[in-house]
């Protein structure tokens, strides 16, 4: 990859969170950077638990079980939809907790108290910033809340990049030799090849094609492109049977040209999607619930919010479609868009300690926030009529 637009891209990164470029490290995808910390965590504490949420995509669990850790669910706020410390388990197994900032939504608060239980027992504090690229979870006193956090270029994030993500190493871990592994490896990984880099360069363009063909003969095209590698979907069929699609890797030379070519638009685009959740709160916040830790200056991938059952969450959905309006169903269900044997991934729906996460999942609808404000008040008025 080009040296010039890798430095570009760590020294921006670090300019927007007050951090020292070399502890930035750049991966093909977001998923591959949590691999590779997973995985060198387990080679020097051996194997245990992940404490996580079901709440999420099933790409940001694969990597748990890919590095031989055992994933463990622990009931979201719905304040946030990360985490609950004030419902956190955690014990001698532990080897990471998780801080996912769902939808963007930074919680600074209940990142502190999740960060303070996960060191009582040792555990690393990996802070999922796939939401919100270039933000780290503070405390009172300004300092990163996270051990290592992952940050995400990819397809339907903050930025038009569809590939490439970031990993920031905390230089205060205290675990120095885990540290240093972590920094060897993820320094010495290889650079994407051909194959995967002419996938990248072309992915909009097939996309394109796919979405226009038949049903019947875009399913198997897809399918034998993704088999030939040729095409790199957001979420591959394996990464839904707890695998991942590639092994950990650099981003060619052509996507880390787009990361540093997008970057330095990212504050223009998070000022135009806090405009459009300040929209959302003004004219849908006396109606839905929306997570209390979203507010006017939210810059959101997505604005969440959930209607009062599953039947009320269809009708808006259905009246956004019909409305020309793609609304998201992140995360529902569980491990989204779900995987093919929820076992494999050590969750079992239904489960009771999870029910405040489950009642949520159902009732979950998410808006687009990358339009401009009158838009904006179109989607919401579909939403207002859907609910009567």
């Amino acid at each position: 990859m080009s040296s010039h637009d890798a430095a570009t891209v760590t020294s921006l990164l670090a300019q927007r969170t007050g951090t020292d470029p070399a502890d930035w490290f750049l991966v093909l995808k977001a998923r591959y950077g949590m691999q590779v910390v997973l995985q060198a965590l387990a080679d020097t504490r051996g194997p245990g638990e992940v404490v996580t949420q079901v709440f999420t995509c099933a790409t940001a669990v694969d990597p748990v079980l890919v590095a031989g850790l055992r994933p463990v669910y622990a009931e979201v706020a719905p304040r946030s939809v990360a985490v609950d410390p004030d419902r956190l388990g955690v014990g001698a197994h532990t080897r990471a907790v998780v801080l996912q900032h769902t939808f963007g939504i930074v919680d600074g608060e209940a990142a502190v108290r999740l960060a303070e239980i996960a060191r009582s027992v040792g555990a690393l504090v990996l802070e999922d910033s796939a939401h919100c690229v270039g933000r780290l979870a503070r405390d009172a006193a300004g300092e990163p809340v996270a051990d290592v956090s992952v940050h995400s270029f990819g397809v339907e994030k903050m930025l038009p990049t569809r590939f490439g993500g970031a990993v920031w190493v905390n230089p205060a871990l205290g675990d120095r030799a885990l540290r240093d592994r972590l920094v060897h490896d993820l320094g010495a990984l290889p650079v994407a090849g051909a194959r995967v880099d002419l996938a990248a360069r072309t992915y909009r363009t097939q996309l394109r094609v796919l979405t226009r063909l038949p049903k019947p003969v875009a399913g198997p095209l897809r399918s034998l492109l993704t088999r030939a590698r040729l095409f790199d979907p957001a979420i591959a069929p394996v990464e839904l049977r707890g695998g991942l699609a590639h092994p950990p890797l650099r981003p060619s030379a052509w996507v880390v040209a787009q990361m540093a070519a997008r970057l330095p638009g990212l504050e223009q685009d998070e000022t135009r999607r806090a405009q459009a959740v300040e929209v959302y709160l003004r004219e849908l916040g006396d109606l839905v619930e929306v997570p209390a830790a979203v507010g006017p200056d939210s810059a959101l991938v997505r604005f969440p919010f959930f209607a009062s059952d599953a039947q009320a969450a269809e009708r808006v959905l259905d009246a956004l479609a019909r409305g020309g309006v793609y609304a998201g169903r992140w995360y529902r269900p569980a491990l989204f868009p779900g995987v093919s044997d929820p076992a494999l991934y050590g969750y079992t729906p239904g489960d009771g300690t999870l029910a405040v996460t489950e009642a949520l999942i159902e009732r979950v609808v998410n808006l687009p926030t990358g339009v401009d404000v009158e838009r904006a008040r179109h989607v919401a008025a579909l939403v207002r009529s859907a609910l009567g």
